[in-house]
């Protein structure tokens, strides 16, 4: 027989058989579809080799008017800003205690802090100051907490101490509480919300992941985590310490940026500072000059009198504070929200999931929002346009997008587009579809103009109206995801590949090992396996970026290998496809022999890429593969040199006989990158056994 052209349709279906697909692909793995035909998708690689405490789930991108290109970093543990590649922590601070004698030793490095009735929780951080040796040694610094029980915790110090108490008077600032790093299932009486379950037994819930919700308001930044207080991040002041002068005998504060009056500042020492003012508390300038201020408790407050002594250096500290002390702000800045977002429509801030004024219960389907470009003026008035709305369908909103004209709410039941409508109503709603899921906060992306989301069960659009998104994958996928790890899942676009992409974690795992890719150009789906807990794509950064369980971020397509590490990886990458036959499969075909048809184009200069490519016979399609044929086919062009050119090995023999096939192509070299196109096979018919 002549030679026979391998063509398959575009994408991965799984929603039947091997054999129904035929003429398809059924399996993938780091490969993407350019104009019809799979490819291996791009490398990445670590922006630094710096690295963050805790699980990323949070990404923001935004310049400052200094053109301070700055990345808000969000773990379970901690908050950072990202800048040239450091993560500067500006995690806010939770509570500022003096304890008296905290410490014991024990001829370790392991020190029990005693502090009754301190809130922390296991994993937290806590920065100590102050304080006498115990043990021959001085405890200062930050240290990162061992739950013992509600009044004690350990900590590990570098050196060990000899067994004491001790320690002297101690102030101990703690930062904001940890949240899991994944969703911890619980199981009893308490686990679910009130009136769940029949009587005398409990039920099932889980304890949600630490999620942070961020968005810059100009050059500042407002945060928080999910369920918790707003936190405002002050550029002006920056990401780092900044040095101060303190001037005890006329009460004078130096410092070499420049504070308007009553600007909300926290202080941190490497010594002390003089009596009067304390480490985490939150003290308001008051303006002498640009550079110089005395501090007041309260905006507009009596300068505070320094006294004693000082020693070490003195420094304003970078960590954010909370939205209710900001200059002017009134008694109805929200104590929490699940989400948020900043209106391109006459900037205000607006809050999803929240407590109603002079209530202290958090709401989790109200939205409420600030006075038109204020961040401090909270409580509706006719002079203002702050106010709130209820929504009725659902029982919480689960994330916001702001579109083009339009804010999209998700509830765990419905849709809703938030539109402004100016006085006096402000904002409006409008119920756009009822009965629909979304799988997690993470879950929806904008590409294009059009909202993608996972929900429970399936995937939907929105561009106008809402759709089922039709997918090749969703019985795969679905009948592969952990249903109690839902909240892991995050989704973001490719734009440059016209991609939205998901990540969840597989059936028995508690942390993202697989993805799913929609491209929504040519309409197609395929999948495979890679860890990335937050994703963003971002027009003011040159590449992808995604945070990984190496606690850094990477910039995606980026080269065409695995530099996640210092130590370079290959991608190994493969698809493989459905199963065809000659006829309907009565006679078995013979093939001895296949022409290659690919490219190599975007390796390495100076390199040999290479992949293999394999055949695979079966005796029917239940027998599994009976016999399997491979051979590398390598790039022939001259070395070095830029790798434009088609030229590979030419033929490869195989001897493969089935009633049916399928085809795989294989890489796992560092420097290759490569695109299929139309192989040939030499093929007959070989009888029916």
């Amino acid at each position: 027989m002549p030679l026979q052209k391998v063509l398959l349709k575009p994408g991965v279906n799984r929603e039947n058989t091997r054999y129904t697909n035929e003429g398809g692909w059924y399996e993938s793995d780091k490969v993407r579809f350019r104009q019809g035909t799979p490819e291996k998708i791009g490398g990445w690689a670590r922006i630094s080799a710096a690295t963050f405490r805790g699980v990323c789930r949070s990404l923001w991108n935004w310049v400052t008017l200094g053109s301070q290109n700055l990345l808000g970093v969000g773990t379970n543990l901690k908050f950072y800003i990202e800048n040239g590649g450091v993560y500067y922590d500006i995690t806010p601070i939770r509570a500022q205690y003096t304890l008296t004698n905290p410490f014991t030793t024990n001829g370790t490095t392991t020190v029990t802090v005693t502090h009754t009735g301190g809130g922390f929780l296991n994993n937290a951080f806590v920065t100590f100051y102050g304080g006498t040796a115990v043990g021959g040694q001085t405890i200062t610094g930050e240290y990162q907490i061992t739950f013992v029980d509600q009044n004690t915790y350990t900590i590990t110090i570098a050196s060990a101490a000899t067994t004491a108490t001790g320690g002297g008077t101690v102030y101990a600032v703690y930062q904001i509480n940890p949240g899991p790093e994944y969703a911890v299932p619980l199981t009893g009486w308490g686990a679910g919300g009130w009136g769940l379950g029949t009587w005398g037994n409990g039920v099932t819930s889980n304890d949600a992941l630490r999620i942070w919700n961020q968005v810059n308001w100009g050059e500042d930044l407002v945060y928080g985590p999910r369920g918790s207080p707003l936190y405002y991040w002050d550029a002006s002041i920056g990401i780092q310490n900044v040095s101060v002068s303190i001037d005890i005998t006329t009460d004078v504060v130096t410092t070499a940026i420049n504070l308007p009056d009553a600007t909300p500042i926290t202080l941190s020492t490497t010594g002390a500072l003089p009596t009067g003012v304390l480490p985490g508390v939150v003290y308001y300038t008051k303006y002498l000059s640009p550079t110089t201020f005395n501090l007041a408790l309260t905006p507009g407050g009596a300068a505070i009198n320094f006294t004693g002594t000082q020693f070490g250096t003195q420094s304003i500290s970078p960590r954010g504070v909370l939205l209710s002390k900001l200059n002017g702000a009134d008694a109805y800045v929200p104590l929490y929200q699940n989400t948020m977002t900043v209106s391109d429509a006459n900037r205000f801030l607006l809050v999803f999931g929240t407590n109603d004024y002079s209530s202290t219960v958090l709401d989790p389907m109200l939205i409420r929002w600030s006075d038109q470009e204020s961040l401090t003026t909270w409580y509706p008035a006719v002079t203002n346009q702050a106010g709130s709305v209820r929504l009725s369908h659902g029982s919480e909103i689960i994330t916001v997008l702001q579109s083009r004209q339009e804010i999209v709410v998700f509830t765990d039941q419905a849709l809703y587009a938030l539109q402004y409508l100016g006085p006096p109503y402000v904002w409006g709603t409008q119920l756009l579809v009822d009965n629909v899921s979304i799988a997690s906060p993470g879950a929806a992306s904008i590409a294009s103009g059009v909202t993608y989301w996972m929900g429970v069960d399936k995937f939907y659009k929105y561009d106008g109206r809402v759709q089922t998104l039709r997918c090749d994958l969703r019985q795969y996928i679905y009948s592969d995801i952990s249903p109690t790890q839902f909240d892991q899942i995050v989704s973001g676009t490719n734009e440059g590949f016209n991609e939205v992409w998901w990540f969840y974690c597989s059936q028995d795992s508690t942390t993202i090992d697989k993805y799913v890719i929609y491209n929504y150009a040519e309409d197609l789906w395929y999948y495979g396996s890679m860890a990335r807990t937050a994703w963003l794509d971002s027009g003011l950064r040159n590449y992808p970026i995604a945070a990984t369980y190496s606690n850094n971020i990477v910039n995606h397509e980026f080269g065409v290998d695995d530099n996640e590490t210092a130590t370079t990886q290959p991608i190994v990458a493969s698809i493989t496809s459905s199963q065809y036959d000659i006829g309907d499969g009565h006679n078995f075909a013979f093939v001895y022999r296949m022409l290659p048809d690919l490219t190599f184009r975007g390796s390495t200069a100076g390199t040999t890429p290479a992949v293999t490519m394999y055949l695979q016979g079966l005796n029917n399609s239940g027998s599994g593969v009976t016999q399997s044929g491979n051979a590398g086919v390598a790039y022939s062009g001259q070395a070095p040199s830029v790798i434009n050119v088609d030229q590979y090995t030419g033929q490869i023999y195989i001897r493969i006989r089935g009633r049916q096939m399928q085809m795989q192509l294989t890489s796992n070299t560092i420097d290759t990158q490569w695109q299929r196109g139309a192989p040939r096979i030499d093929i007959r018919p070989d009888g029916r056994r």
